[in-house]
């Protein structure tokens, strides 16, 4: 025998004013429902209902790491050119300037290293309170 199906044949008709309407669907995107129908008739019929819940420092945090990550990337493709400069290099001249000028893009990878190990201790000890 085939199981018995859940036929809903029956219409609820609401209407809502704009303002409802934005409410509404902003409550409805906040939670797991994947319809708006399963929504409201979880709402209407009392039943549970998961909400997305998402941590504010932790959207914070990962967007202090995603500049920090282009920061670092355009640190890198300067230190990786420097290198490539240096093996073409063949004047002692020459090498001074590229040892000069790696000091100062090492001074500032180190510096941005800092920025990241701090910002991950201070998330540290929010995590952690």
């Amino acid at each position: 025998m085939e199981p018995e199906k859940n036929i809903r044949d029956k219409w609820l008709t609401v209407r809502l004013n704009p303002e409802e309407y934005v409410e509404l669907q902003r409550l409805f995107k906040n939670t797991t429902c994947r319809q708006m129908s399963d929504y409201v008739r979880r709402v209407i019929l009392s039943r549970p209902i998961n909400v997305k819940y998402r941590n504010a420092s932790v959207d914070d945090f990962l967007a202090d790491m995603l500049t920090m990550k282009k920061e670092l990337n355009a640190v890198g493709n300067n230190f990786n050119q420097t290198v490539h400069k240096l093996h073409t290099l063949d004047h002692v001249p020459d090498i001074r300037q590229w040892a000069i000028r790696n000091e100062q893009e090492k001074a500032i990878l180190f510096e941005k290293i800092d920025t990241i190990m701090k910002r991950v201790n201070e998330l540290y000890k929010l995590w952690c309170q």
